[in-house]
């Protein structure tokens, strides 16, 4: 696609991750069949430890506030009375995940015991994160050059730890000045862009937020902030008008930053 030149103005580069630092497949194909296929093992081996208590009550507390939704798994309260009756708790405890993951949800009890399964995935060697080759040479190339480096995902920023301190590449968490993730608000904002420029202590049109989907680069851009389309293998298609709208680079190396010559 050719050299991207980055205005002068840019200070810090904001990075989406999935589509964009990560394939999608990654995460589709690794991480969350990892959650489906491991949940039950991992609430067993972990059931009397309060971290896992702790998720399993947000679980239920989560389920009891969905119970209205169609195909909602319920989950009975633990009353300690036998084994057959600690596996019938566990196998809802499944079914509940399963349904919630089926349907996409994002609720704060999925993601926090997604995010405590993947740690001991990440810890123990089960999974590695994947990168892009292109990501690393890039990062420490716009670091040389002054840059700040920010992510930002839906993931929350314990995952976003765990997929770069645990990464095909080795731990390269040094390479990044900050994270965040939805707490900050939502990704299809303008106002999340806002806040993260404020929190960095820059102007909005001192970033340049690198994604794979439209929507996220709209609300950026309706921010003042300046954007850049990645499009990469797997990643879902652009309409004609967004091809013909966004700056679109495939790889981190087609970004040219002039201060860097």
């Amino acid at each position: 696609m050719g050299l991207l030149p980055v205005p002068a103005e840019v200070r810090a580069i904001l990075l989406d991750i999935e589509g964009t630092t990560t394939p999608i497949a990654f995460v589709q194909e690794t991480l969350f069949p990892y959650i489906r296929d491991n949940v039950k093992e991992y609430l067993r081996a972990h059931w009397e430890e309060e971290e896992c208590q702790r998720d399993v009550r947000l679980l239920r507390k989560q389920a009891e506030e969905d119970s209205s939704l169609d195909g909602a798994v319920p989950i009975p309260l633990d009353s300690g009375s036998g084994e057959e009756e600690l596996e019938q708790l566990i196998q809802a405890l499944v079914d509940n995940v399963h349904w919630q993951m089926a349907l996409d949800r994002k609720t704060t009890a999925l993601k926090q015991l997604q995010g405590h399964m993947w740690r001991a995935a990440y810890a123990t060697g089960h999974i590695k994160g994947e990168l892009f080759e292109d990501v690393v040479p890039a990062i420490r190339k716009w670091r040389e050059a002054g840059m700040k480096v920010y992510i930002y995902s839906s993931g929350s920023i314990e995952a976003q730890k765990l997929l770069f301190g645990y990464s095909t590449e080795g731990d390269i968490l040094e390479l990044f000045d900050g994270h965040f993730d939805t707490k900050i608000g939502p990704k299809v904002e303008s106002e999340s862009y806002r806040r993260i420029a404020t929190s960095i202590g820059c102007a909005t049109n001192n970033i340049l937020f690198l994604t794979d989907v439209p929507r996220e680069a709209s609300a950026a851009e309706e921010a003042e902030a300046h954007v850049a389309v990645v499009t990469r293998p797997g990643n879902a298609g652009l309409t004609d008008d967004e091809k013909s709208y966004y700056s679109l680079i495939s790889s981190f190396s087609e970004l040219f930053l002039p201060s860097s010559t």
